[in-house]
């Protein structure tokens, strides 16, 4: 993954929401941007590691970086289809 991508066209705060919340979010805001966009969500449920990056496998979307600060996790995620 390429650590310095960081610029983004829509952010989802879901922190403090458990699973599966962070990633329904993140799905509904990838259905309402075009294709080429690059989504930022913000979660601290520690599962959404997981969940993120097999969605991003199985949906056909890019998981372009990912960090962990302060126990916050952090998603770059570009729509590809």
């Amino acid at each position: 993954m390429n650590k310095t991508v960081r610029q983004h066209d829509v952010e989802v705060d879901a922190q403090g929401l458990a699973c599966p919340m962070p990633l329904l979010k993140a799905k509904l805001a990838l259905n309402s941007m075009p294709i080429g966009s690059v989504l930022k969500v913000l979660a601290t449920d520690a599962g959404s590691q997981r969940d993120f990056r097999s969605f991003a496998r199985l949906a056909g979307h890019s998981l372009l970086d990912e960090t962990v600060e302060q126990a916050v996790f952090t998603y770059w995620l570009r729509k590809d289809c």
